[in-house]
């Protein structure tokens, strides 16, 4: 909505203005006017002045006006940025592939300050005991400590049952809390459905449209006979707006379940390899969600009758993969000061003349504060194809978002290669990624690559620790690419 013809800025004031204020203020600019001025007819600028005082004093006009003011501003809180491979792609019989790279970026004006209401779900099984559940419980004191006042907190620790160790509420007094923390004990089996089920219990004492609501796994090992119950819970829980990461400690636990278990949030899978790590993880995780900009943000994935999404990767604030689960790419929430940035790979269907296809980026979120849900924003770029065209180099970031994106992709595939049990095929992707990353100056990486490929020749298969290492240490060199402040030229 233009300024000049808010009624707000007409009068001078804010939407939190009183009635009082509101009168004070048309009296005020009304003597601004000559006798003979003061006629909406004879003068435009009365006119707005008039119909702003008698809408905005009139508490049933207000209010109807108010809602629609605030589904104007909302267009001001998603700012879409948009860049493909190319342009321009040729006629052709064949199918073609598009690359398109997503900016959701977070506008000028200040955040929506949400307090955080935060459920850590602990797993203590057995396995857990010694060093790994030692250095969790010293990163949940850290974090606790860094909470605010009107940030609410609860801890729950599970085995084969759950046990609710810090019920949901303020943090009045983190000594207590921290002796409540120290006592958990380790012992049992993992079944993580029951720490999940008392965390979104926690989550719901407090009213969940007024918080920013976040559970956060951590877990060493694979759950026993409820992930189907785990997976549906996490749907359930991201219709509330409840966000979900997880990380796993150690190489036991099952990597694809826990992508798939943050996927319907838009969460952060990670892998915590050292124990003294876990603090570092989870302190980028909690960072920026008492700012949130926007929530559930949703990418429809239907852009053009001849396109289709073969690959979805989201590559800030976190690397992860995307799937399309009932048309949708869940993307998380806009939070902090970092963009969401997302990389599609797209399929183009034969073009066997010339012609434009508009691609028509729909994006869905829900927007703290006016509590609107579901609100679109809409973003349309045109690709062309034509018989005859030059060729042209794709912009750098696109080629450097698909290059360290492919690297992943790389040893994902060699993973799926040897559950097929084509052993010879995984060597030689293996081989393939292993140069890509001393390519890259990634030595570690590049020396693990090696191991593996050795590993696969003499025994069929990879390590777990190898698997986790270079799914996840690939997956962080997506982390370091910056994609942000992208020029559409």
């Amino acid at each position: 909505m233009d300024k000049e013809f808010e009624y707000y800025t007409i009068l001078g004031l804010t939407p939190e203005a009183t009635l009082e204020e509101i009168q004070d203020a048309f009296a005020e600019r009304r003597t601004k006017f000559p006798a003979d001025k003061r006629d909406k007819e004879a003068s435009p600028e009365y006119a707005r002045l008039a119909n702003a005082y008698e809408v905005l004093s009139d508490s049933g006009r207000r209010a109807t006006y108010d809602s629609l003011l605030a589904e104007t501003r909302t267009l001001e809180k998603v700012n879409l940025q948009l860049l493909t491979s190319r342009d321009r792609i040729k006629v052709s019989d064949a199918e073609q592939m598009v690359y398109l790279l997503l900016n959701i970026l977070p506008p000028k004006q200040e955040a929506q300050k949400q307090p955080l209401n935060l459920s850590l779900v602990i797993d203590k099984s057995t396995s857990m005991q010694g060093n790994r559940l030692s250095h969790v419980k010293t990163a949940i004191e850290l974090i606790v400590n860094k909470l605010s006042s009107a940030d609410t907190l609860s801890i729950v620790s599970f085995s084969d049952r759950a046990e609710v160790v810090v019920p949901s509420g303020k943090v009045e007094n983190a000594t207590a809390v921290i002796g409540k923390l120290r006592g958990i004990q380790a012992s049992g089996g993992t079944e993580i459905f029951h720490g999940l089920q008392a965390g979104m219990q926690e989550l719901g004492k407090v009213p969940l449209n007024a918080h920013t609501n976040y559970l956060i796994l951590l877990t060493d090992g694979h759950t026993y006979g409820d992930a189907a119950q785990c997976l549906d819970l996490a749907r359930r829980m991201a219709e509330q707006n409840i966000g979900i990461s997880a990380f796993g400690l150690g190489t036991e636990w099952n990597d694809q379940f826990l992508d798939a278990l943050v996927a319907p949030s838009g969460g952060n899978s990670n892998f915590v390899e050292q124990p003294q790590e876990i603090l570092q993880h989870l302190q980028k995780r909690i960072q920026g969600l008492g700012t949130i900009y926007a929530q559930n943000l949703s990418l429809k994935a239907d852009l053009h009758r001849k396109v289709s999404i073969h690959y979805g990767f989201k590559m800030e604030p976190f690397a992860q993969p995307l799937n399309i689960d009932d048309g949708l790419l869940h993307l998380g929430n806009l939070e902090g000061r970092s963009p969401v940035s997302v990389l599609l790979e797209l399929k183009i269907s034969p073009s066997p003349v010339e012609t434009r296809i508009n691609l028509n980026v729909e994006l869905l979120a829900d927007i703290p504060g006016p509590q609107l849900r579901e609100q679109t924003f809409k973003h349309t770029h045109q690709l062309y194809v034509l018989s005859d065209m030059k060729q042209e180099m794709p912009p750098e970031k696109i080629v450097e978002a698909v290059r360290v994106m492919n690297m992943y992709r790389m040893n994902e595939k060699v993973w799926q290669e040897v559950e097929a049990g084509r052993l010879d095929v995984a060597t030689t992707r293996m081989q393939h990624l292993s140069t890509r990353l001393l390519e890259a100056g990634e030595t570690a990486l590049a020396q693990q690559a090696q191991q593996e490929m050795e590993q696969i020749s003499r025994v069929g298969t990879m390590s777990l620790a190898g698997r986790k290492k270079l799914k996840y240490g690939t997956r962080a060199l997506i982390d370091k690419t910056q994609l942000n402040d992208m020029q559409n030229d």
